[in-house]
Protein backbone atom coordinates (compact mmCIF):
# COMPACT_ATOMS: atom_id res chain seq x y z
CA UNK A 1 0.00 0.00 0.00
CA UNK A 2 1.13 3.65 0.43
CA UNK A 3 3.25 5.61 2.57
CA UNK A 4 3.58 9.12 2.00
CA UNK A 5 6.50 11.01 3.84
CA UNK A 6 5.78 13.80 6.10
CA UNK A 7 9.11 15.50 6.16
CA UNK A 8 12.77 14.14 6.78
CA UNK A 9 12.44 12.84 10.14
CA UNK A 10 10.76 9.22 8.84
CA UNK A 11 7.48 10.40 9.39
CA UNK A 12 4.71 8.17 7.16
CA UNK A 13 0.76 8.49 6.88
CA UNK A 14 -0.27 5.01 6.12
CA UNK A 15 -3.49 3.04 5.57
CA UNK A 16 -4.36 1.41 9.09
CA UNK A 17 -6.60 -1.39 8.74
CA UNK A 18 -7.16 -4.62 10.61
CA UNK A 19 -4.50 -6.43 9.82
CA UNK A 20 -3.00 -3.84 12.06
CA UNK A 21 -4.55 -5.24 14.92
CA UNK A 22 -1.22 -6.83 16.92
CA UNK A 23 0.36 -3.56 16.31
CA UNK A 24 -2.16 -0.96 16.57
CA UNK A 25 -2.99 -2.94 19.94
CA UNK A 26 0.69 -2.32 21.17
CA UNK A 27 0.57 0.91 20.18
CA UNK A 28 -2.55 1.64 22.20
CA UNK A 29 -1.31 -0.40 25.05
CA UNK A 30 2.22 2.09 25.45
CA UNK A 31 0.10 5.16 25.29
CA UNK A 32 -3.21 4.29 26.05
CA UNK A 33 -3.26 6.87 29.53
CA UNK A 34 -1.95 9.34 27.65
CA UNK A 35 -4.54 9.14 24.23
CA UNK A 36 -7.21 8.57 26.54
CA UNK A 37 -6.86 11.66 28.61
CA UNK A 38 -9.90 13.82 26.12
CA UNK A 39 -11.13 11.23 24.05
CA UNK A 40 -12.11 7.83 24.21
CA UNK A 41 -10.61 6.69 21.14
CA UNK A 42 -9.06 2.80 21.42
CA UNK A 43 -10.73 2.11 25.13
CA UNK A 44 -12.55 -0.63 24.16
CA UNK A 45 -9.50 -2.48 21.93
CA UNK A 46 -7.83 -4.53 25.00
CA UNK A 47 -6.56 -7.79 23.26
CA UNK A 48 -5.87 -8.39 19.63
CA UNK A 49 -9.38 -9.40 18.46
CA UNK A 50 -11.31 -6.28 19.76
CA UNK A 51 -8.56 -4.51 18.10
CA UNK A 52 -9.13 -5.85 15.03
CA UNK A 53 -12.90 -5.08 15.53
CA UNK A 54 -11.89 -1.21 16.46
CA UNK A 55 -9.81 -1.16 12.47
CA UNK A 56 -12.61 -3.15 11.08
CA UNK A 57 -15.36 -0.73 12.35
CA UNK A 58 -13.12 2.09 10.60
CA UNK A 59 -12.15 -0.11 7.34
CA UNK A 60 -16.11 -0.70 6.81
CA UNK A 61 -16.59 3.56 6.73
CA UNK A 62 -14.09 3.53 4.39
CA UNK A 63 -16.03 1.55 2.40
CA UNK A 64 -18.87 3.15 2.62
CA UNK A 65 -17.46 6.60 1.58
CA UNK A 66 -18.45 7.81 5.56
CA UNK A 67 -14.86 8.16 7.49
CA UNK A 68 -11.18 6.41 7.12
CA UNK A 69 -8.89 5.62 9.87
CA UNK A 70 -4.84 6.94 8.98
CA UNK A 71 -1.37 5.74 10.56
CA UNK A 72 1.37 7.88 11.71
CA UNK A 73 4.15 5.93 11.99
CA UNK A 74 7.73 6.97 12.52
CA UNK A 75 10.86 4.96 11.61
CA UNK A 76 8.52 2.19 11.17
CA UNK A 77 6.89 2.41 14.77
CA UNK A 78 3.16 3.15 14.77
CA UNK A 79 2.95 6.51 17.00
CA UNK A 80 -1.08 7.76 16.04
CA UNK A 81 -2.64 8.84 13.47
CA UNK A 82 -5.64 10.92 11.90
CA UNK A 83 -8.99 10.14 10.77
CA UNK A 84 -12.39 10.95 8.85
CA UNK A 85 -14.66 10.58 11.71
CA UNK A 86 -17.38 11.80 9.57
CA UNK A 87 -17.10 12.19 6.01
CA UNK A 88 -20.09 13.22 4.09
CA UNK A 89 -19.03 13.92 0.31
CA UNK A 90 -23.32 14.73 -0.95
CA UNK A 91 -23.23 17.85 2.03
CA UNK A 92 -19.51 18.73 1.60
CA UNK A 93 -18.26 18.33 5.22
CA UNK A 94 -15.94 16.34 7.16
CA UNK A 95 -14.82 16.36 10.83
CA UNK A 96 -11.20 15.33 11.21
CA UNK A 97 -9.29 14.31 14.43
CA UNK A 98 -6.33 12.85 15.64
CA UNK A 99 -4.34 10.72 18.44
CA UNK A 100 -1.27 10.25 19.77
CA UNK A 101 1.29 8.00 22.01
CA UNK A 102 3.43 10.37 23.93
CA UNK A 103 6.42 9.41 21.60
CA UNK A 104 4.88 10.85 18.69
CA UNK A 105 4.29 14.31 20.57
CA UNK A 106 5.58 17.56 19.91
CA UNK A 107 7.15 16.75 16.88
CA UNK A 108 4.43 18.58 14.24
CA UNK A 109 3.09 15.05 12.77
CA UNK A 110 -0.58 15.99 13.32
CA UNK A 111 -0.07 18.90 11.43
CA UNK A 112 1.47 17.87 8.76
CA UNK A 113 -0.83 14.37 8.64
CA UNK A 114 -3.40 16.81 8.48
CA UNK A 115 -2.17 18.99 5.41
CA UNK A 116 -2.70 15.81 3.43
CA UNK A 117 -5.88 14.87 4.75
CA UNK A 118 -7.46 18.02 4.31
CA UNK A 119 -5.94 18.67 0.82
CA UNK A 120 -7.32 15.47 -0.37
CA UNK A 121 -11.07 16.50 1.03
CA UNK A 122 -10.66 19.58 -0.28
CA UNK A 123 -8.97 18.97 -3.83
CA UNK A 124 -9.92 15.35 -4.35
CA UNK A 125 -13.42 15.21 -3.26
CA UNK A 126 -14.95 18.92 -3.04
CA UNK A 127 -15.40 18.58 0.56
CA UNK A 128 -16.31 22.48 1.59
CA UNK A 129 -16.33 22.20 5.90
CA UNK A 130 -13.65 20.60 7.38
CA UNK A 131 -14.65 20.80 11.14
CA UNK A 132 -12.27 20.05 14.14
CA UNK A 133 -13.54 19.45 17.84
CA UNK A 134 -11.66 19.06 20.63
CA UNK A 135 -12.49 19.77 24.40
CA UNK A 136 -11.28 23.11 25.83
CA UNK A 137 -8.72 21.25 28.13
CA UNK A 138 -6.90 19.81 25.45
CA UNK A 139 -4.74 22.48 24.72
CA UNK A 140 -2.81 20.72 21.99
CA UNK A 141 -5.29 19.79 20.16
CA UNK A 142 -6.92 23.23 19.74
CA UNK A 143 -3.25 24.65 18.79
CA UNK A 144 -3.29 22.26 15.74
CA UNK A 145 -6.90 23.87 14.85
CA UNK A 146 -5.37 27.08 14.89
CA UNK A 147 -1.92 25.92 13.34
CA UNK A 148 -3.85 24.76 10.41
CA UNK A 149 -5.90 28.04 9.70
CA UNK A 150 -9.26 26.92 11.19
CA UNK A 151 -11.42 29.59 12.85
CA UNK A 152 -13.03 29.04 16.11
CA UNK A 153 -16.92 28.65 15.55
CA UNK A 154 -18.28 28.48 18.93
CA UNK A 155 -18.38 26.17 22.47
CA UNK A 156 -20.60 23.45 22.74
CA UNK A 157 -21.45 23.73 26.56
CA UNK A 158 -20.76 20.75 29.09
CA UNK A 159 -22.00 18.52 25.76
CA UNK A 160 -19.89 15.40 26.90
CA UNK A 161 -18.90 13.74 29.41
CA UNK A 162 -15.27 11.57 29.16
CA UNK A 163 -14.06 9.75 32.68
CA UNK A 164 -17.05 10.88 34.51
CA UNK A 165 -16.50 14.75 34.04
CA UNK A 166 -18.49 16.83 31.92
CA UNK A 167 -16.54 18.52 29.56
CA UNK A 168 -16.84 21.81 27.08
CA UNK A 169 -16.54 21.16 23.25
CA UNK A 170 -14.67 23.57 20.66
CA UNK A 171 -15.85 23.29 17.62
CA UNK A 172 -12.96 24.78 14.69
CA UNK A 173 -13.51 24.78 11.18
CA UNK A 174 -11.74 25.33 7.85
CA UNK A 175 -13.84 26.06 4.46
CA UNK A 176 -12.45 24.97 1.12
CA UNK A 177 -11.62 29.01 -0.06
CA UNK A 178 -9.73 29.44 3.25
CA UNK A 179 -8.09 26.32 2.77
CA UNK A 180 -6.84 26.87 -0.40
CA UNK A 181 -5.98 30.58 0.28
CA UNK A 182 -3.73 29.65 3.51
CA UNK A 183 -2.35 27.34 1.37
CA UNK A 184 -1.28 29.45 -1.06
CA UNK A 185 0.36 32.02 1.04
CA UNK A 186 2.02 29.20 2.49
CA UNK A 187 3.32 27.88 -0.42
CA UNK A 188 4.15 31.40 -1.15
CA UNK A 189 6.31 32.26 1.80
CA UNK A 190 8.64 28.85 1.52
CA UNK A 191 9.75 29.76 -1.60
Amino acid sequence: MYAISLGDDGAELRPLEPWHAEEFLAHLDRGREFITRHIPFGMGATDVDSARAVLRTWADKRATDSGGLHGLWLDGKLVGGVLFRIFDAVNGTCEVGCWLEPAGSGRGLVTRAMRVLIDWAVDGRGIHRVEWRASSANEPSIKVARRLGMSRDGVLRGSSVHRGVRQDTEVWSVLAPEWRATRARTTHNDH
